[in-house]
């Protein structure tokens, strides 16, 4: 069975982007050596990438007119994509398809064989995909930072979930990568 995991850089106080769409300066606070090649090992480890409407329209504007050579960007225009959107048509980027019901995609594609499934960024989707029970693993980047305000990476919820740490790895620029596990039920 194939993991779908969540990852997503955050900073210290929970936010995901500031006040302002696709408002991530604060990336380039934890960015560095380490974080690349953490980067370049999740595209080996993964073969699909899932986003939301939102993020997957940054994420196409970005990558198919990045500057930046290396194995990112090769991997961020090659790998297959899955758009959630019950609005968009056509995906317009490279090796991706639009889905309007990402549960029952999802849990059809967990169930094949292949590499681990990731969703990247997509906090509204990520919040939809732990509340149904479908993320295997969650990797959070810390950025030593206080934004102060902005889009929080999880949303209000009315029950905990309990998550296990698996690892926490600290980088030299002061960013910590977190992976933990949602506990299941007993």
């Amino acid at each position: 069975m194939r993991k779908l995991v969540i990852w997503n850089l955050m900073t210290l106080d929970g936010y995901f982007e500031g006040t302002k769409p696709w408002d991530i300066d604060f990336h380039n606070l934890a960015w560095g050596p380490e974080l690349q090649k953490y980067s370049e090992q999740l595209g080996e480890e993964g073969d699909l990438l899932v986003f939301g409407r939102k993020t997957y329209e940054g994420m196409a504007a970005y990558w198919q007119t990045a500057e930046e050579d290396g194995r990112i960007k090769d991997y961020m225009n090659s790998i297959p994509k899955m758009a959630v959107s019950r609005t968009m048509t056509e995906p317009g980027w490279n090796n991706a398809r639009v889905v309007s019901d990402p549960v029952s995609e999802l849990q059809k594609l967990k169930k094949e064989d292949g590499k681990t499934i990731f969703i990247f960024g997509s906090a509204e989707l990520c919040d939809s995909m732990l509340k149904v029970g479908l993320v295997d693993e969650i990797r959070i980047c810390l950025v030593p930072v206080i934004l102060g305000a902005g889009n929080p990476h999880f949303k209000a919820t009315k029950e905990q979930l309990p998550l296990k740490l698996l690892e926490a790895t600290p980088l030299k620029t002061g960013g910590v990568i977190l992976r933990y596990e949602p506990v299941k039920a007993a």
